[in-house]
């Protein structure tokens, strides 16, 4: 389904008012700001508030899917392929799919936009790290990143 209006998403808002709290892998906030039910899975848009210093993803792959984000606020280490980039606000940084990619959050407070081409299973895999109570083990982590369509190949980064 593709949406035929125009919306607006207010600043501290989220699309259908969902605010994922990622829990285990990271300790982020996700807002979703445009949704791939809005664009027939074309394209998702995230705002994530990144509130784990020295703290990312594990090294991955998306097969399926380019990436790219926007640094607001803090400063970040991004690895794609064999390459490091320091990203700081008003940076961009592409992802490509099939090229592993990790990130690093070196300040204590985070903020980027995230968007997802196309869009995928990220919405889905949002939610379940939402429901996580506690930290997952790497094999759980394997697991969820493998049902949306990722594949983790190493360990989040160290500084």
């Amino acid at each position: 389904m593709r949406t035929d209006k125009g919306f607006k998403v207010s600043a501290s808002e989220a699309r259908f008012g969902i605010h994922y709290k990622m829990k285990g892998v990271t300790l982020n906030v996700l807002d979703i700001k445009i949704s791939g039910k809005d664009t027939d899975n074309d394209l998702a848009v995230f705002e994530q508030t990144g509130l784990t210093p020295n703290g990312g993803p594990p090294l991955h792959i998306h097969p399926h899917q380019d990436e790219w984000f926007y640094v607001i606020e803090g400063d970040y280490i991004f690895q794609c392929g064999n390459e490091k980039f320091y990203v700081k606000p008003g940076d961009t940084i592409f992802l490509p799919r099939n090229v592993p990619h990790a990130f690093i959050q070196l300040s204590e407070k985070g903020k980027m936009i995230v968007s997802y081409l196309p869009a995928g299973k990220m919405e889905a895999f949002f939610e379940v790290t939402d429901r996580w109570t506690s930290a997952p083990s790497s094999e759980e982590v394997m697991k969820v990143f493998a049902d949306h369509d990722m594949i983790v190949v190493g360990p989040p980064l160290k500084v």
